[in-house]
Protein backbone atom coordinates (compact mmCIF):
# COMPACT_ATOMS: atom_id res chain seq x y z
CA UNK A 1 0.00 0.00 0.00
CA UNK A 2 1.45 3.32 -1.13
CA UNK A 3 2.28 5.93 1.48
CA UNK A 4 0.38 9.03 1.62
CA UNK A 5 2.50 12.08 1.49
CA UNK A 6 2.34 15.23 3.65
CA UNK A 7 0.95 18.29 2.75
CA UNK A 8 2.85 20.66 5.38
CA UNK A 9 5.46 22.58 5.06
CA UNK A 10 8.97 21.50 4.15
CA UNK A 11 11.74 20.64 6.47
CA UNK A 12 8.47 19.83 9.19
CA UNK A 13 8.23 16.40 10.42
CA UNK A 14 5.14 13.64 10.71
CA UNK A 15 4.05 12.91 13.94
CA UNK A 16 6.75 10.45 14.43
CA UNK A 17 9.70 12.89 13.68
CA UNK A 18 11.11 10.35 10.97
CA UNK A 19 13.18 12.82 8.65
CA UNK A 20 12.08 12.29 5.07
CA UNK A 21 14.58 11.37 2.41
CA UNK A 22 13.78 11.80 -1.60
CA UNK A 23 15.87 10.17 -4.03
CA UNK A 24 16.45 11.43 -7.04
CA UNK A 25 18.04 9.01 -9.87
CA UNK A 26 17.75 7.90 -13.35
CA UNK A 27 19.35 4.60 -13.98
CA UNK A 28 19.72 1.06 -12.45
CA UNK A 29 19.16 2.66 -8.87
CA UNK A 30 22.39 0.57 -6.56
CA UNK A 31 22.87 3.53 -4.82
CA UNK A 32 19.23 3.86 -3.80
CA UNK A 33 18.57 0.49 -2.88
CA UNK A 34 21.44 0.88 -0.48
CA UNK A 35 20.36 3.65 0.86
CA UNK A 36 16.56 2.30 1.21
CA UNK A 37 17.45 -0.44 2.95
CA UNK A 38 20.01 1.46 5.12
CA UNK A 39 16.77 3.82 6.21
CA UNK A 40 14.32 0.99 6.06
CA UNK A 41 14.05 0.00 10.36
CA UNK A 42 15.62 3.39 10.95
CA UNK A 43 14.55 5.57 13.91
CA UNK A 44 15.96 8.77 12.28
CA UNK A 45 14.82 8.41 8.43
CA UNK A 46 12.92 6.87 5.72
CA UNK A 47 12.65 6.91 2.25
CA UNK A 48 9.28 8.64 1.29
CA UNK A 49 9.75 9.53 -2.75
CA UNK A 50 12.05 8.48 -5.21
CA UNK A 51 12.02 10.65 -8.46
CA UNK A 52 12.94 9.81 -11.98
CA UNK A 53 13.51 11.42 -15.46
CA UNK A 54 13.61 7.78 -16.99
CA UNK A 55 10.17 5.15 -16.79
CA UNK A 56 11.77 2.58 -17.52
CA UNK A 57 14.35 2.83 -15.44
CA UNK A 58 15.57 0.04 -12.59
CA UNK A 59 15.54 2.68 -9.47
CA UNK A 60 11.40 2.51 -10.20
CA UNK A 61 11.00 -1.08 -10.17
CA UNK A 62 12.94 -0.44 -6.42
CA UNK A 63 11.01 1.64 -5.28
CA UNK A 64 7.79 -0.01 -6.23
CA UNK A 65 9.13 -3.20 -4.60
CA UNK A 66 9.78 -1.43 -1.31
CA UNK A 67 5.94 0.32 -1.55
CA UNK A 68 7.60 3.85 -1.84
CA UNK A 69 6.22 6.35 -4.27
CA UNK A 70 7.46 7.63 -7.19
CA UNK A 71 7.34 10.71 -8.95
CA UNK A 72 8.66 10.40 -13.05
CA UNK A 73 9.27 13.95 -14.36
CA UNK A 74 9.26 15.35 -17.85
CA UNK A 75 12.43 17.69 -18.65
CA UNK A 76 9.38 20.96 -19.67
CA UNK A 77 8.35 20.72 -16.47
CA UNK A 78 11.90 20.38 -14.29
CA UNK A 79 13.70 23.34 -16.40
CA UNK A 80 11.24 25.72 -17.50
CA UNK A 81 8.23 25.06 -15.32
CA UNK A 82 8.00 24.95 -11.31
CA UNK A 83 11.02 22.50 -11.39
CA UNK A 84 8.40 19.86 -9.18
CA UNK A 85 9.39 21.86 -6.25
CA UNK A 86 5.32 21.48 -5.05
CA UNK A 87 5.51 17.85 -5.40
CA UNK A 88 8.44 17.58 -3.25
CA UNK A 89 7.14 20.13 -0.66
CA UNK A 90 4.38 17.73 -0.34
CA UNK A 91 6.47 15.02 0.29
CA UNK A 92 7.58 16.88 3.53
CA UNK A 93 11.35 16.71 2.29
CA UNK A 94 13.75 16.90 4.73
CA UNK A 95 17.04 15.97 2.55
CA UNK A 96 17.24 15.44 -1.40
CA UNK A 97 19.67 12.87 -2.30
CA UNK A 98 21.06 12.40 -5.74
CA UNK A 99 22.13 8.89 -6.57
CA UNK A 100 22.74 8.73 -10.36
CA UNK A 101 20.77 11.67 -11.55
CA UNK A 102 22.19 13.24 -14.82
CA UNK A 103 19.80 16.07 -15.11
CA UNK A 104 21.17 19.56 -13.60
CA UNK A 105 19.06 20.52 -10.62
CA UNK A 106 17.39 23.60 -11.46
CA UNK A 107 17.87 26.91 -9.64
CA UNK A 108 14.11 26.87 -8.34
CA UNK A 109 14.63 23.22 -6.84
CA UNK A 110 18.70 24.43 -5.26
CA UNK A 111 16.79 27.81 -3.89
CA UNK A 112 13.81 25.63 -2.26
CA UNK A 113 16.05 23.46 -0.09
CA UNK A 114 19.57 25.08 0.19
CA UNK A 115 22.01 23.29 1.93
CA UNK A 116 19.56 20.65 2.03
CA UNK A 117 20.30 18.35 -1.62
CA UNK A 118 23.29 16.19 -1.62
CA UNK A 119 25.23 14.16 -4.34
CA UNK A 120 27.81 11.76 -4.63
CA UNK A 121 30.37 11.78 -7.61
CA UNK A 122 32.83 8.50 -8.67
CA UNK A 123 35.70 10.47 -8.60
CA UNK A 124 37.79 12.84 -5.96
CA UNK A 125 36.70 16.66 -7.14
CA UNK A 126 37.30 19.22 -8.55
CA UNK A 127 39.17 16.49 -10.69
CA UNK A 128 36.98 14.98 -13.19
CA UNK A 129 34.05 16.58 -12.62
CA UNK A 130 31.73 19.02 -14.53
CA UNK A 131 28.94 18.68 -17.65
CA UNK A 132 29.31 14.96 -19.05
CA UNK A 133 30.84 13.56 -16.83
CA UNK A 134 29.01 10.39 -15.13
CA UNK A 135 29.14 6.89 -15.11
CA UNK A 136 31.99 5.06 -17.42
CA UNK A 137 32.98 8.28 -18.69
CA UNK A 138 34.75 9.31 -15.65
CA UNK A 139 36.63 5.65 -15.07
CA UNK A 140 37.68 6.11 -18.72
CA UNK A 141 38.98 9.75 -17.92
CA UNK A 142 40.92 8.17 -15.16
CA UNK A 143 42.70 5.54 -16.54
CA UNK A 144 43.26 7.68 -20.07
CA UNK A 145 45.41 9.91 -17.41
CA UNK A 146 47.54 7.51 -15.58
CA UNK A 147 45.62 8.20 -12.52
CA UNK A 148 47.24 6.27 -9.83
CA UNK A 149 43.98 6.91 -7.54
CA UNK A 150 40.28 7.67 -7.65
CA UNK A 151 37.68 7.61 -5.48
CA UNK A 152 34.63 9.29 -4.20
CA UNK A 153 33.20 12.28 -3.53
CA UNK A 154 30.01 13.43 -1.58
CA UNK A 155 28.73 17.38 -1.97
CA UNK A 156 25.97 20.07 -1.92
CA UNK A 157 24.58 20.71 -4.75
CA UNK A 158 24.64 24.10 -6.47
CA UNK A 159 24.23 25.93 -9.60
CA UNK A 160 26.81 23.92 -11.34
CA UNK A 161 27.99 20.79 -12.10
CA UNK A 162 29.54 18.91 -9.23
CA UNK A 163 31.35 22.40 -7.85
CA UNK A 164 29.41 22.73 -4.66
CA UNK A 165 31.15 22.24 -1.16
CA UNK A 166 32.27 19.09 -0.04
CA UNK A 167 31.05 17.02 2.49
CA UNK A 168 33.44 13.51 2.29
CA UNK A 169 36.08 12.24 0.09
CA UNK A 170 38.06 8.62 0.39
CA UNK A 171 40.10 7.28 -2.35
CA UNK A 172 40.45 3.94 -3.93
CA UNK A 173 43.87 2.55 -6.12
CA UNK A 174 43.63 2.36 -10.13
CA UNK A 175 45.98 -0.66 -10.60
CA UNK A 176 48.12 -1.20 -13.86
CA UNK A 177 46.13 -2.96 -16.02
CA UNK A 178 42.60 -1.60 -15.04
CA UNK A 179 40.23 -1.69 -16.82
CA UNK A 180 36.40 0.54 -17.06
CA UNK A 181 34.69 -1.94 -15.56
CA UNK A 182 36.89 -3.17 -12.84
CA UNK A 183 37.66 0.38 -11.23
CA UNK A 184 34.14 0.98 -11.43
CA UNK A 185 32.90 -2.06 -9.30
CA UNK A 186 35.53 -0.84 -6.95
CA UNK A 187 34.18 3.07 -6.60
CA UNK A 188 30.67 1.33 -6.36
CA UNK A 189 31.57 -0.49 -3.41
CA UNK A 190 32.70 3.13 -2.03
CA UNK A 191 29.57 4.52 -2.91
CA UNK A 192 27.40 1.70 -1.37
CA UNK A 193 29.21 1.25 2.00
CA UNK A 194 29.67 5.56 2.76
CA UNK A 195 26.80 7.03 1.34
CA UNK A 196 24.28 5.93 3.51
CA UNK A 197 26.45 6.65 6.86
CA UNK A 198 27.06 10.56 5.44
CA UNK A 199 23.49 10.75 5.02
CA UNK A 200 23.17 9.72 8.24
CA UNK A 201 25.58 12.10 10.10
CA UNK A 202 24.01 15.03 8.08
CA UNK A 203 20.56 14.41 9.33
CA UNK A 204 21.59 14.41 12.69
CA UNK A 205 22.85 18.05 12.62
CA UNK A 206 19.48 19.41 10.91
Amino acid sequence: MEEKLNYEKPGSFASNDLKRLVIFASGAGSNAQKIIQYFRDSALAKVVLVVCNKPGAGVVAIAEKENIPVLLIEREGFFRGDAYVPEIQKANTDLIILAGFLWKIPLKLIAAYPRRIINIHPALLPKYGGKGMYGSYVHEAIISAGEVESGITIHYVDEQYDNGDIIFQTACPVLEGDTTEALSQRIHKLEHLHYPIVIEGLLKKL
